[in-house]
């Protein structure tokens, strides 16, 4: 079996993430390293907390605290959240820790060994009433391209253009909001992406083909319009240090590396402090995963379509540039937005419903379902609660969970506390099998494929065609007539609550425990269903005790969503 590397995109420090951010990265990564795990894989996925930049120095000045406490209390804080969302991450780590700085400072190197960094004068934006250089997000005004008037000096979040702080319209400093604001020289390090733009064009070229549209039309955009050189280093308190065996003066002067810089090779280094992190006895190797690794591992990454800039084109054009053979990626699956109610989601303005939030309301396989099955792939999808709680109601509480507690509450009254045994499968039972067995192989081909709409889709007819059998055989009616025949569909029932137990858990990993654990099974080991396993039935056998687990998934009623609309908003339209 192949080994899988799977990263998504690094989640700011500066705050609990929200649901666009969630299905945009994390979740779909989530949903695919399991999946591969179950199909019997060598899967590591990994993701941290970026942790550098002037979001985290600003929201720790904000909180009176040091930026490293704040850093480690907000890591602490997300990490809870996507414990509650069950992200199996294998290591969820920090881009401030000494790994990521160690490896940082030997791109660095490398890059400069190589021709790739220049030390340039510039004039950049200075504060009086702040009494220091001002890096790109301390400067805010209007964007040039859009209008936007709260645009940030590395990025517009309304229109994603990249800026540079001297673009602003209106400048002000984000410390102090003073717009007295003066442009002076000094010193920093620059990416020579202009000299790498052949070889990423070339690398770009070899693998645009095989990736969403999404990600390849931004790639192809930006190597368009040309590959500019890049400032690397900020003026900051907090980030990786310029190296003084290098660069003795701009080290002196407290130089850090640009976040954007350090964060990606952050997959690199949280890979090394997974290693490290090893229990005794354990012995992780690293990079076997990143060096020397292209016909041993397939990269995939995850991330929404504002990263894929940095990771198609930036991130490659570093690997490159350090001339040593470390692993790129293979496969981007790009997400477009997840909007809410029409509009963006907003960390800073603290528009539509966090993480922690949802967790609050409901568990998170409400969440992990709903998101996965309106995946913003090929365009944006909207969040609405009306949407959301029709979604909940009819697809898993009504087409799974009622299915689960009809077939077992049944049983259990009529038959007692075993899987009854029943007559012998009829063209009813065969003809559900060969249904099963065709479903089934639609859901591996959409996760394979990374189409995690169509994966939800392929799941949800799987659970349908239970209830069709179901309906088609009327066992409350056909145990008045045929003891041994309802018998025999129940049973079958029972195996196809234990086959979406197996086949679930990638989507709804808290519930597929609860189905499969109804069944007092000594011996299975299933990870995956076998196309003849599906079509025949036949994993739960006849006499295998069972109980009747509490109700999967509640329904929400009128009440619900007038609550939900109270406390977060949201209009339809």
């Amino acid at each position: 079996m192949a080994r899988h590397l799977i990263t998504s995109a690094l989640p700011y420090i500066n705050g609990i993430k929200h649901l666009g951010n969630m299905v945009g990265s994390m979740l779909p990564a989530d949903v695919y390293s399991r999946y591969l795990r179950q199909r019997g894989h060598d899967v590591l996925y990994i993701c941290a907390t970026d942790e550098h930049g002037t979001p985290a120095e600003l929201a720790a000045k904000e909180q009176g605290l040091p930026v490293a406490e704040f850093c480690a209390q907000a890591h602490d804080a997300q990490k809870a959240v996507y414990d509650g969302f069950a992200l199996a991450f294998d290591h969820f780590g920090r881009s401030s820790s000494p790994e990521n700085v160690e490896i940082t400072q030997h791109f660095a190197r490398r890059l400069n060994e190589n021709g790739f960094i220049e030390e340039r004068a510039i004039r950049q934006v200075y504060s009086p009433t702040d009494g220091r250089f001002l890096p790109d997000r301390y400067v805010e005004g209007t964007c040039p391209h859009c209008g936007y008037d709260k645009a940030r000096g590395d990025q517009c979040e309304n229109c994603t253009r990249v800026l540079d702080p001297t673009d602003l319209i209106n400048p002000r400093s984000a410390i102090s909001g003073s717009t007295d604001l003066e442009v002076r020289e000094t010193k920093h390090l620059f990416l020579l992406q202009s000299k790498l733009q052949h070889e990423v064009e070339a690398w770009v070229s070899r693998h645009e083909d095989d990736w969403p549209q999404l990600a390849s039309s931004i790639a192809r955009k930006w190597l368009n319009e040309g590959l500019h050189d890049r400032a690397i280093t900020r003026d900051l308190d907090w980030g990786v240090p310029v190296p003084a065996d290098t660069w003795p003066e701009l080290a002196a002067e407290g130089k850090v590396f640009y976040v954007w810089f350090d964060a990606p090779i952050e997959y690199i280094g949280a890979t090394k402090e997974w290693a490290d992190a090893a229990p005794a006895g354990e012995t992780r190797d690293w990079k076997s995963w990143w060096y020397e690794a292209d016909d041993t591992v397939r990269y995939t990454e995850f991330m929404a379509k504002d990263n894929v800039p940095f990771h198609t084109v930036m991130f490659p054009a570093t690997e490159l540039g350090v001339r040593e053979p470390w692993k790129k990626v293979d496969y981007v699956k790009a997400f477009n937005w997840l909007t809410y109610y029409g509009g963006k989601f907003s960390t800073s303005q603290k528009r539509g419903v966090f993480t922690d939030q949802a967790l609050e309301i409901l568990p998170a396989d409400y969440w992990r379902y709903f998101l996965i099955a309106n995946a913003p792939e090929s365009d944006d999808s909207s969040f609405t609660w009306e949407h959301f709680t029709a979604t909940v109601n009819k697809d898993l509480a009504d087409t799974l969970g009622n299915f689960v507690n009809r077939v077992l509450s049944f049983s259990k009254k009529r038959f007692g506390d075993e899987v009854p045994a029943g007559g012998t499968p009829g063209e009813a039972e065969t003809k559900l099998g060969e249904q099963i067995t065709e479903l089934l192989a639609e859901y591996e081909a959409q996760m394979e494929a990374l189409q995690f709409r169509k994966a939800a889709a392929a799941l949800r007819a799987l659970w349908s065609a239970g209830n069709s059998y179901l309906e088609e055989k009327a066992p409350w009616l056909e145990i008045k007539t045929d003891k041994d025949g309802a018998a025999l569909t129940l049973r079958t029932a029972m195996n196809l609550i234990h086959l979406y137990a197996v086949v679930s858990e990638p989507l709804i990993p808290a519930t597929s425990t609860a189905m499969r654990g109804a069944f007092d099974l000594k011996d299975d080991t299933a990870t995956w269903i076998t196309p003849g396993d599906a079509k025949t039935l036949t994993a739960v056998p006849a006499g295998t005790p069972f109980t009747v687990p509490p109700v999967l998934f509640a329904k929400l009623t009128d009440e619900d969503l007038a609550a939900y609309k109270e406390r977060f908003g949201g209009e339809e339209g």
